[in-house]
């Protein structure tokens, strides 16, 4: 394979809609009114999200992604954590099912 080709190919795996949607929820809407916020989460979650636990923890998924043929191409599906482990499930339904507002004892 053409090194050219080799490059462009792996490129197209990245989110090609993250940074594409302003959000409409109010936490959403307070961090584009409040830069210095925005700036104190995202150094926040920078450094946790570089701790060694969660490269391990994405390490995990991400393989789990790719062995079962869902990792990048688009499909809809992530890999979900249940009782029995981990199994194949639509995004919408996994990162809603702990979402706020989706408790239903409290309404």
């Amino acid at each position: 394979m053409d090194f050219f080709l080799y490059i462009s190919h792996m490129t197209t795996k990245r989110n090609t809609l993250a940074g594409t949607k302003k959000g409409k929820s109010k936490s959403a809407k307070y961090f584009q009114e409040n830069p210095e916020a925005k700036a104190k989460k995202d150094a926040y979650n920078t450094e946790y999200h570089s701790s060694p636990e969660r490269k391990k923890y994405r390490v995990k998924l991400n393989k789990a992604n790719r062995s079962a043929g869902t990792y990048g191409n688009k499909d809809g599906k992530d890999m979900s954590h249940g009782k029995g482990g981990l199994k194949k499930e639509g995004q919408k339904a996994n990162r809603a099912r702990n979402g706020k507002g989706n408790n239903k004892r409290t309404r």
